[in-house]
């Protein structure tokens, strides 16, 4: 089977369901529904969602806030704002602050139609902490069905400055019409098609478990980020050397790790996970109640990330991962995420992982962002 060319857009017949594929995603454009100050860059749609760019003004702003029901986000930035950035020749975003961005895309979406945003996953891995907002919104990275109008970005890096411009992406956009998440008969039977886990008999309560690997990749479990670095340029991959910005953590034989309160880890997960060509997925946070830890900011999974159809074999998810009050133990296959699967509205024509698709993460084990050589 050629997973590259899956069917024909135009033969698929009326609208279902589901969260849409990259052509889906293309003729909203075309048809007004996404607004963009500049035209897409070839690379910008992904097989499940579309990146968001930074636009040319960010506003340091005095706190994180909601508009609410009654007012636009340019109301709020008004009254919080401590200076205006500007972006088109690239601004340094300092540790614990926070800013408001304009971004370049704006939407005027169809009744039928809701969206929902996150993190790119290797803006989740340098520890950049990003939502979506929208105006009259009383809850971040949602955006309700027939929205119109703009989207702002909150970004307040936590372990590195970094260096962004206009046109940089931190987050990216899923639509989806309907509700398309699978139950837990659904996932059992998805799973008996086509393995979501290489794992017997996984736990499907509330998603498919995901539990951490402390054994050890090559010697490792993963990388603490050291404090007091330099700049992680955002638009330059591979252009950071590892050892400036993180500490490798060396399996001991323990399997535990004991998180500081306020520093960042990267690790991953026990499982190796797939998502089939007719899915997408999103890591949601295992209960709170059992541990003060924050897993994973980024939590988009494209159809074909993982899947054998893609090159993909199975890819441990990787972990991004925060203490918060205290220090907490972590314990080799303690649970500490889910993965949700939603259908998608249509199969998207290239998938995560093939040829040309730009995709960093197929097949990967513990691996850092894209940024670091």
């Amino acid at each position: 089977m050629d997973t590259s060319t899956t069917r024909d857009p135009e033969a698929r017949g009326p609208a279902r369901d589901g969260i849409l594929p990259a052509e889906d995603i293309a003729a909203l454009a075309e048809a007004g529904s996404i607004r963009s100050a500049m035209p897409f860059a070839p690379d910008q749609i992904q097989p499940a969602s579309l990146d968001l760019r930074l636009g040319r003004r960010v506003f340091r702003v005095r706190t994180s806030f909601l508009p609410g029901r009654e007012r636009a986000v340019s109301t709020c930035v008004a009254a919080l704002s401590l200076h205006e950035i500007d972006l088109s020749e690239g601004a340094v975003l300092e540790t614990g602050c926070v800013y408001i961005a304009e971004l370049q895309e704006s939407l005027a979406l169809p009744g039928d139609l809701a969206a929902s945003a996150n993190p790119k996953s290797s803006t989740g891995r340098i520890d950049v902490f990003t939502r979506v907002i929208t105006d009259r919104a009383a809850a971040f990275d949602q955006v309700e069905p027939g929205y119109a109008g703009p989207l702002y970005a909150e970004i307040s890096p936590r372990t590195f400055p970094v260096l962004v411009r206009t046109g940089s992406r931190l987050s990216q956009i899923r639509f989806r019409r309907g509700d398309p998440r699978l139950r837990e008969a659904e996932l059992a039977a998805l799973h008996a098609r086509s393995p979501l886990v290489n794992v017997a008999e996984p736990s499907f309560q509330g998603g498919v478990a995901v539990s951490v690997d402390l054994a050890g990749f090559d010697g490792l479990i993963g990388y603490r980020a050291k404090r007091h670095t330099g700049l992680v340029d955002v638009d330059a991959p591979g252009r950071h050397r590892v050892g400036d910005f993180w500490e490798p953590l060396a399996a001991d034989g323990s399997g535990t790790l004991i998180l500081d309160p306020g520093q960042f880890y990267i690790l991953a997960s026990k499982e190796a996970v797939q998502v089939p060509p007719d899915h997408a997925a999103e890591m949601v946070p295992f209960d709170p109640l059992v541990g003060e830890f924050r897993v994973h900011y980024a939590g988009f999974f494209d159809p074909g990330f993982g899947h054998a159809g893609a090159g993909g074999s199975g890819a441990r998810a990787v972990l991004e991962v925060r203490s918060r009050d205290v220090p907490f133990l972590l314990e080799d296959g303690q649970i500490v995420g889910r993965l949700v699967y939603e259908r998608m509205a249509a199969l998207p024509r290239t998938l995560y992982g093939a040829a040309g698709a730009g995709s960093n993460y197929q097949a990967q084990g513990l691996k850092l962002s894209k940024h670091f050589a």
